[in-house]
């Protein structure tokens, strides 16, 4: 037998043995040693002078000393002292009051608080249990079809994978040997498009079908407003709450004649209410000024250095090189001003409507998602900008995601010592998959059975599109027997050297097969969410409905690659805007 029909073996057992239940990674070292072992044999040699164990030494000794990995514990620690901290409960409950006259409101919900969740743990089974608990029985409670309650919480706990930060972007950084930061930058927008993609399926569904998410009873969508601020609302301003805090301000005296069961209310308590209504303004106008200021400002270079920069570069300079020719183009200026004119009427619009039960979300928003909030962007922030390394930056949210566990005094020390234990039991499987596969592709490429591939895929003489369509299409396979931790150490390599004979962007193809294995999550016969919600799905609720449940989402990932692919720029713009081509 040949060395390259070995290699092809080799790659057939891998996927015969994981399905089988083989541990992947010692599966992986032991195909390895096996084939390695008859590639390096000698009949001169003693079998411990056989080269492939050298081999497994120098591919471990690389797979520790790979800086990229060590904010693997770093992310893995924050999203699990989170998921211990049991901070989401509250968030769900605020965030479905929020959009109470949605249409399948308590699935919208759901799939915000999924989203918002994968991004600040990454952790696909802990989101999929916790939303399992919190949210499945309360929307089959309320009449929801298995099918809706299912695939919701199935397919937004999957998003976490692919929004940053995020665990297997890391990963197949390290595998591709490419930017962490560019990736992340790369994964953002169609992150939360496919999670936008998913809203208007299940609002869509909603209003097509009434009976699949019937609207919920009066008492689960009040408003917990305490009767002292209905009284100051009508002493002040029967409609407006907003103009009732401001006249308050000035003029407290009537307000502080309210009595409530602590007492009459005080002067800080008005101060406060006001400042949470002032809450969207901020965030509206903050965010507003930020993108002004980083796009206008901060990044526009001095006109010197621009020129000199051209000359370096051996090019003529034909004219003055000015300001307003190094600033953004004249679009950005006619977009962002007709979105800030739009936001600015919305606030009015918003202010002019305020009553007590909006105020009272807003406090409920505020309390729950903005510390939270406030962390994720801090982290994404200082990644992106480079301001920090990916490492850096994992360091910060996993001590801020402490802080705020031990600040909502939900972090005891039993639990600590679970998230501890659940990082390093993480942390272990992904470095044993590394040095697996590092040994597995080795002796592969030595068998030469990445230049069989490569020779079979160039001989059947492809466009770039159809190399692409092939690879998604094999990845998109292998997707339900095989999870993506697999399909990243052990496939995607073989793949990548590839890329550059197509004029493939690493990036752009990198991006795809995140959103690609978001269906090995949602694929029987694996689908690991299908499993993880099982875990916790009351004893009437099948497999095959939660599989049910699952397929639609199968098919808008695979409509959001398409427009990835024919769209490049929502993939490419960001990364290509904040560090160039």
């Amino acid at each position: 037998m040949s060395d390259p029909v070995l290699g092809l073996l080799m790659l057939c057992l891998i996927v015969v043995v994981i399905m089988m239940g083989f541990p992947t990674a010692f599966t992986l070292m032991g195909l390895g040693i096996v084939f390695g072992f008859m590639a390096y044999f000698k009949a001169h040699q003693f079998w411990w002078e056989n080269g492939v164990f050298d081999l497994m030494v120098q591919r471990t000794y690389g797979a520790m000393t790979n800086d990229v990995l060590i904010s693997i514990p770093l992310f893995v620690l924050m999203g699990y002292v989170m998921e211990r901290g049991a901070l989401v409960d509250k968030m769900f409950y605020s965030i479905q009051l929020a959009f109470r006259r949605v249409p399948a409101s308590l699935a919208v919900a759901t799939l915000i608080v999924c989203t918002f969740w994968g991004i600040a743990s990454g952790l696909v089974g802990a989101v999929v249990v916790l939303m399992g608990v919190i949210a499945f029985n309360p929307m089959l409670r309320a009449g929801y079809d298995v099918r809706l309650a299912s695939g919701v919480i199935t397919a937004g706990g999957t998003l976490g994978i692919l929004i940053p930060p995020s665990v297997m972007i890391i990963v197949y950084a390290a595998v591709a040997g490419q930017s962490v930061v560019k990736l992340y930058a790369a994964a953002m927008f169609p992150g939360f498009f496919l999670s936008f993609l998913y809203l208007v399926y299940i609002i869509g569904w909603a209003m097509l079908n009434r009976k699949v998410a019937p609207p919920l009873p009066e008492e689960q969508t009040r408003i917990p407003v305490p009767d002292w601020m209905r009284q100051l609302q009508a002493a002040y301003s029967p409609r407006n709450i907003f103009a009732g805090l401001s006249t308050a301000l000035v003029s407290p005296g009537r307000a502080m004649a309210i009595r409530t069961d602590k007492g009459p209310v005080n002067y800080f308590t008005i101060v406060s209410n006001f400042a949470y209504s002032l809450v969207p303004f901020i965030i509206v106008v903050g965010t507003l000024a930020l993108t002004w200021w980083y796009v206008v400002i901060h990044q526009q270079p001095a006109p010197e250095a621009a020129v000199e920069g051209v000359q370096q570069l051996g090019m003529a300079v034909q004219k003055t090189v000015t300001p307003a020719d190094l600033g953004p183009p004249a679009a950005f200026y006619w977009w962002f001003g007709g979105i800030a004119v739009i936001c600015l009427l919305w606030q009015i619009r918003y202010y002019t409507r305020l009553d007590v039960d909006r105020l009272m979300v807003i406090k409920l928003l505020s309390t729950s998602i903005m510390p939270l909030g406030i962390l994720t962007v801090v982290v994404l922030a200082v990644i992106l900008f480079g301001i920090t390394t990916a490492t850096e930056s994992a360091g910060v949210g996993a001590a801020g995601a402490f802080l705020l566990a031990l600040q909502a005094r939900t972090l005891d020390w039993k639990r600590t010592k679970e998230a501890v234990f659940l990082t390093a039991k993480t942390t272990a499987m992904v470095c044993w998959l590394f040095v697996g596969s590092a040994l597995f592709s080795g002796v592969f490429a030595i068998l030469g059975g990445q230049a069989l591939v490569e020779q079979w895929v160039l001989s059947l003489n492809m466009s770039p599109i159809q190399f692409m369509m092939l690879s998604q299409a094999i990845i998109f396979i292998l997707g339900w027997p095989l999870e993506w931790t697999e399909i990243i150490v052990i496939f995607v390599p073989i793949f990548l050297p590839l890329l550059k004979h197509f004029h493939i962007d690493p990036v752009l193809w990198g991006v795809l097969v995140f959103v690609n294995l978001q269906a090995a999550f949602l694929s029987p016969p694996v689908a690991m969410s299908a499993f993880y919600l099982k875990g916790v799905a009351p004893k009437h609720v099948t497999l095959n409905q939660i599989f049910s449940g699952m397929m639609p989402y199968m098919l808008i990932v695979i409509v959001c690659m398409v427009i990835m692919y024919f769209w490049p720029g929502l993939t490419l713009w960001l990364p290509n805007y904040l560090y160039g081509n």
